[in-house]
């Protein structure tokens, strides 16, 4: 035989429970340099600009000539 709870458990505590499982969507805004996505008051990890000034240089990846 397999264990069985002794008491329910409450309401409260099966929403307590369940309150972690309600997934919320990143906040995302968009580069006023670039214009790609980023997460808010972050450095653009695609150009390295944050609040309208470089702060870190990104590395530009050079394409292969035909």
């Amino acid at each position: 035989m397999t264990p069985h709870p002794k008491r329910k458990h409450s309401k409260g505590r099966r929403d307590r429970r369940r309150s972690q499982d309600a997934l919320v969507a990143r906040n995302l805004v968009s580069c006023s340099n670039c214009g790609s996505m980023r997460l808010p008051h972050t450095v653009c990890s695609s150009c390295g600009f944050y609040d309208g000034r470089e702060v870190i240089q990104v590395k530009k990846e050079k394409k292969a000539s035909e």
